[in-house]
């Protein structure tokens, strides 16, 4: 018999994809999709049921599928599909965990989990290290929002995997989601048609294309030929970095450079307007920036992204159609001032690098 695969959150659109996708895996014999809200997108040939992960139900539906592999989508930072409050997205992230988890714990027939993260658990603060890895420690950790849950739903993981060594458990930590049909939190950021920035800061950016969020589920989610390969925690990124500023050239949207209470005003008007979700985690990452080592995704996990943050950035600017600048024309401007600025200070630009 083949796989039986269980997945959470399959009413958002990166769950339905993979979804679709895992069920083409010849090995794959069903998918018991799950979810509280029933998804507006087609689910192919999986098996959906509705159930809340908050509620003791999902132990029930865990032990009547007999999944061998459950991959848990449902831990997200977005507003709720069925437009209920902030609260209940932070009681599916860690209650619904808990939930999942205790279900976990009772099945005789799980053998592997694979768990949605964030690279939000290192925080972002300004003695972050340049670059941090797996097993980085926050300078200050996270004191609310999806970043507190994200770190909360890991601390729960790890108990699981202590109390369950014969289940292989994957946590993947993807850097910030882009792509044409991304709605995340960052999204609706580059989507205004004036970027609000912290004034004096250009942070460092990375982001993971869609595409390759489902590639690397699928790694995680499929058997190993060695079996430790597929388990352990995994920072997932693109290759390279953006920052802000080059982010904004590139959509052609012009930036206000605020002092950071104007900033948090500013992003507590946006919120009330409903144009996005502009989160005190947010607003640090739009300071500090966060940058994620991927080594270990590389040669443990053996997976490479096939697209560098620029490229994953490119084909969300694409779908996004032009900002209020040109950005060639932005940039030729940016150009301009920077070479006005250096001959103004007595400098030529050759002169400045002696």
């Amino acid at each position: 018999m083949g796989k039986v695969v269980l997945v959470t959150g399959v009413a958002r659109q990166l769950g339905g994809r993979f979804v679709r996708r895992v069920l083409r895996d010849p090995d794959v014999e069903r998918v018991v999709a799950v979810d509280s809200v029933v998804p507006e997108h087609d689910l192919g040939g999986a098996d959906f049921v509705q159930a809340d992960i908050r509620q003791p139900t999902i132990g029930r539906v865990l032990a009547e599928s007999g999944a061998d592999t459950v991959v848990h989508m449902d831990v997200t930072g977005m507003s709720p599909l069925d437009g209920s409050s902030r609260t209940s997205v932070k009681e599916t992230n860690v209650i619904g965990t808990m939930q999942l988890l205790g279900a976990c714990q009772k099945s005789p027939t799980l053998r592997r989990l694979v768990v949605k993260s964030s690279t939000t658990v290192y925080g972002s603060a300004p003695r972050d290290p340049a670059v941090c890895t797996e097993t980085t420690a926050p300078k200050s950790l996270p004191s609310g929002g999806f970043a507190k849950d994200a770190v909360e739903v890991e601390g729960y993981v790890r108990g699981f995997a202590r109390r369950r060594p014969d289940v292989a458990v994957c946590v993947l930590r993807f850097a910030n989601i882009l792509g044409p049909g991304a709605g995340t939190p960052l999204a609706s950021y580059f989507s205004l048609p004036v970027l609000p920035t912290v004034f004096g800061y250009d942070p460092r950016l990375q982001f993971v294309h869609e595409d390759d969020v489902i590639d690397v589920l699928r790694i995680a989610a499929d058997e190993p030929r060695r079996a430790t390969l597929n388990s352990g925690t995994f920072n997932i990124a693109g290759d390279g970095v953006l920052l802000l500023s080059q982010c904004a050239r590139r959509l052609g949207r012009p930036t206000v450079p605020l002092l950071l209470p104007a900033l948090a005003w500013a992003g507590s008007l946006v919120r009330t307007l409903g144009m996005t979700d502009f989160s005190p985690e947010q607003l640090r990452l739009l300071t500090h920036g966060r940058v994620v080592d991927t080594t270990q995704m590389r040669e443990t996990l053996g997976f490479r992204p096939r697209r560098s943050t620029a490229e994953t950035f490119a084909d969300f600017a694409a779908g996004r159609g032009p900002g209020l600048l040109p950005p060639e024309a932005l940039a030729g401007a940016v150009d301009r001032i920077a070479a006005l600025s250096s001959r103004g200070s007595g400098h030529l630009p050759s002169q400045s690098a002696n």
